[in-house]
């Protein structure tokens, strides 16, 4: 199986396949923290684009949290996976626990990430959503769920590595979809590279910082 190198080096291969946008005006890359900014980091990089995140948290199953039983997005898009809250009999009280703890992380990243800075402007814009691999799909679908309340003008899904799956189901969900690999049989988005850290806060924070003074200067 191929795999990539690390973040930055799949970043770079999906900068190679988004070219068509290199300085295009009214584009704006969003990274989903944390993974996905490393890999949104090279992309915006490469083609002269802005860069910032869009906080989306999963909603794991109590006891189980690596299992999504749903997520939520800032500006407070909630989705669920009916098939996993029903089959585990999972309760509103746990339910709604989840979501409160999960809404304390995602304002806790919205300050650290965005430093109270504004979310730029994304009504008429063409997005360019990033992660660093697509699974289950249930973080991206909450964040495209609360962008389109925005009324972008187009939306663009890239991340490295997806479930062949969840790319078909995400179709008629955004206007376009850039994944390099695709699988049938899609375990975990990490096999897919040679090294695969968690990203930290600082590093996110760095790499907007990065970012920032460049548009700055």
């Amino acid at each position: 199986m191929e795999k990539f190198f690390d973040r930055e080096a799949a970043g770079k291969v999906l900068a190679e396949q988004l070219k068509e946008y290199a300085k295009k005006p009214n584009t704006l890359i969003l990274a989903l923290p944390r993974g996905g900014v490393p890999v949104a980091y090279e992309i915006a990089k490469a083609l002269s684009l802005p860069l910032d995140v869009f906080i989306v948290r999963k909603l794991g199953v109590p006891g189980h949290e690596e299992l999504a039983m749903g997520a939520i997005a800032m500006g407070g898009a909630v989705i669920f996976n009916e098939d996993i809250v029903k089959s585990l009999h999972i309760s509103k009280f746990d339910i709604q626990q989840a979501i409160q703890a999960e809404q304390q992380e995602l304002e806790r990243r919205e300050l650290l990430y965005r430093d109270r800075q504004e979310l730029p402007e994304i009504t008429g814009k063409t997005i360019i959503l990033v992660d660093d691999g697509i699974a289950t799909g249930a973080t991206l679908r909450a964040a495209i769920q609360s962008l389109k309340q925005k009324k972008p003008r187009h939306i663009i899904v890239a991340a490295p590595v997806a479930a062949f799956s969840t790319c078909e189901e995400l179709k008629n969900e955004v206007d376009e979809i850039v994944c390099p690999f695709k699988a049938e049989n899609f375990y975990a988005v990490g096999v897919w590279y040679e090294h695969f850290p968690q990203t930290s806060d600082k590093e996110v924070s760095a790499l907007l910082k990065k970012v920032r003074q460049k548009i700055g200067s």
